[in-house]
């Protein structure tokens, strides 16, 4: 695996906690959910920052937002018991399948 996709998985993956964690954190009012959103979103950012040494910024944003989308919801739906209607799940598949697209047939994905 190259490494910018390396350092955009850490940081889909870190989003993806932070994000979790601003949940369970109660608007911000329990510590330690609240400590881990800020440590999670900074890691995030670091290797966000790191994937744009070599890839463009839009598809770099477009596949860190779509897979953090796609990962905050199958959470919310495993870990807090949200529930995933078809027109939701739809809507997530086409999101995977935009990211799939972006890098299985675009030029675009590396500078």
């Amino acid at each position: 695996m190259p490494k910018q996709y390396f350092f955009l998985m850490i940081a889909v993956i870190c989003e993806t906690i932070g994000t979790s964690a601003l949940e369970a954190s109660q608007q911000m009012s329990r510590i330690i959910p609240a400590i881990i959103v800020v440590i999670a979103y900074v890691i995030s950012f670091y290797f966000l920052s790191l994937t744009l040494k070599y890839m463009p910024v839009g598809i770099v944003y477009a596949l860190w937002s779509g897979l953090g989308i796609v990962l905050i919801a199958i959470a919310g739906w495993v870990i807090f018991g949200q529930t995933l209607d078809f027109p939701a799940i739809l809507g997530l598949g086409m999101i995977l399948g935009g990211v799939l697209v972006i890098n299985l047939f675009s030029n675009s994905a590396t500078h």
